[in-house]
């Protein structure tokens, strides 16, 4: 016998098979997409993950060059610039996608989904990690940024124009500047499969909630100096 069996490593999906995916992908979560020809002639989101994926491949195998060439075209053409360096997962979803940005240590899990004006961005100059991580179905909302070295765990969502600067536990949702935890995303997603319900008119305002203390404390107060 062995002294030592080698584990089999997974089989890395083809480029065509991330590809199928991704523009499977849209039709759960657009309800605007119509046939796969729209999605793949008209989404500057499929095309930007389509030439990140190529890019990216160059990326691992040294041509940093043509690999930031080839990220510039695309910046040009969907105005969604994702670096080379930057790990995307299966079946991710950019919605709209004019103003998104990734930089180049994050990484990104399956079954995420960001929709226009989000930056995945660094806060050091720092050459090691310094973007964020996405885990599994992690939706952010439009505007939103994620900045430094954090972890957004499984399920999170961000409501948008949220800036979230700290890491985020599982099945969170999380609102407002400095990004506050605001519900469990089950509460919220107990019957939507997908898990990217925003409505953000069913989010609890923290901000809000905290003046309306403060008005009802201040009330009492006042009733007090009267007697």
């Amino acid at each position: 016998m062995s002294a030592a069996v080698e584990l089999e490593k997974p089989v890395q999906p083809s480029l065509l098979q991330l590809l199928r995916e991704d523009v499977r992908c849209v039709f759960q979560r657009d309800p605007a997409a119509r046939s796969r020809f729209e999605v793949l002639t008209t989404y500057p989101g499929v095309h930007a993950i389509l030439m990140q994926r190529i890019a990216h491949k160059l990326w691992a195998m040294k041509l940093r060059y043509l690999a930031r060439l080839l990220g510039w075209f695309a910046r040009l053409v969907t105005n969604i610039d994702i670096h080379p360096g930057a790990t995307l997962g299966r079946r991710f979803f950019i919605d709209h996608g004019a103003g998104v940005v990734i930089g180049e240590t994050a990484e990104i899990g399956n079954d995420v989904t960001l929709y226009h004006g989000v930056t995945l961005g660094g806060t050091t100059w720092n050459k090691g990690k310094r973007h964020p991580t996405l885990c599994d179905g992690v939706v952010v909302g439009a505007g939103a940024k994620i900045l430094g070295a954090i972890t957004l765990g499984e399920n999170v969502r961000v409501g948008a124009n949220s800036v979230v600067v700290k890491d985020v536990p599982a099945h969170r949702t999380v609102v407002g500047i400095p990004g506050r935890i605001v519900l469990r995303t089950e509460e919220a997603d107990s019957n939507n499969i997908y898990g990217i319900n925003l409505d953000h008119h069913l989010i609890p305002d923290p901000v809000g909630r905290a003046i309306a203390c403060l008005m009802e404390r201040i009330e009492v107060l006042e009733g007090q100096l009267r007697k």
